[in-house]
């Protein structure tokens, strides 16, 4: 691996950090520019897609790790509630279908978010005057099964969670911190479950009758692994650092303006990619 390599996955790293937790996704991003760096059909591309968010979700533990630590299990139960159904649909789902990463679909499913992120926008404003700074548990349950549109890129899984939460009248800036904490769990199952399935085999077993679990087998040289951790590492790194910096800004951006900034982007970005697209068909 050169190091013009090294700098791509570095470039995705600062891109992940950047958007993870704006509404514009972060994984379609990454996915678009994959592609145009000729880097997305590679193994080692998909892995990293997934795994480089661990350190943004790291950046989250760190900003808020007062806030994070010293709740009342109230918090903690709402989490998790919001975790369940995105875990299980994961579980179900196995993989994500190859197709969902090609570069147009992407593109029109960011361009779609943004239309969605503009109507959602503007029907808070206008039938909402008391925002409200409490999710109940139903609430999280709602936000945890719109999360799961996330699994297709490009939709992204903070647009979801926000838009739900804003949906159900709950303030924006509460609405983003809670997005924020939902991440943790998502994104460090995901992750672990990316690691696990590219790098070993795993025997399933059928139970009662053939109880066999986790007969691990390791596919990967000890060269090309390396390699490969090295990178993720890297990328991890960059993305925390980059994490940190974009929550700062972004929370310092929400506490005086809207999601419509986002919305436009979002639709530009999505429009600018078909067209690239159709002129690379001709």
């Amino acid at each position: 691996m050169n190091y013009t390599q090294y700098i791509q996955y570095i470039l995705l790293g600062i891109i992940e950090g950047i958007t993870e937790f704006f509404p514009i996704s972060s994984t379609g991003h990454m996915i678009l520019i994959a592609s145009m760096m000729g880097i997305l059909e590679k193994k080692i591309t998909n892995l990293f897609l997934i795994s480089v968010q661990m350190g943004a979700v790291f950046s989250v533990v760190f900003f808020y790790r007062k806030k994070l630590f010293f709740q009342s299990w109230d918090f903690y139960i709402k989490i998790l509630i919001a975790s369940f159904p995105i875990g299980i649909f994961g579980f179900l789902l196995k993989n994500i279908p190859n197709f969902l990463y090609n570069p147009l679909i992407v593109a029109i499913s960011i361009f779609i978010g943004g239309i969605v992120l503009l109507l959602v926008e503007n029907y808070y404003v206008k039938n909402f005057f008391y925002k409200s700074n409490c999710i109940t548990y139903f609430q999280s349950f709602i936000i945890g099964i719109s999360q799961c549109l996330a699994i297709i890129p490009g939709i992204s899984r903070s647009a979801t969670t926000i838009t739900t939460c804003m949906l159900q009248n709950i303030h924006r800036i509460h609405a983003m911190e809670f997005s924020f904490f939902l991440s943790i769990p998502v994104i460090i199952m995901a992750t672990c479950k990316k690691l696990f399935d590219y790098y070993f085999k795993l025997t399933y077993f059928n139970f009662p009758f053939n109880f066999r679990l986790f007969l691990i087998y390791p596919i990967k040289s000890r060269e090309l692994f390396l390699q490969e951790i090295g990178l993720l590492i890297i990328g991890n790194i960059v993305a925390f650092i980059t994490g940190i910096i974009s929550i700062k800004y972004f929370m310092f951006f929400l506490k005086k303006n809207n999601f419509k900034l986002f919305g436009y982007y979002r639709m530009i970005l999505g429009l600018f990619f078909i067209f690239l697209h159709y002129i690379k068909k001709r």
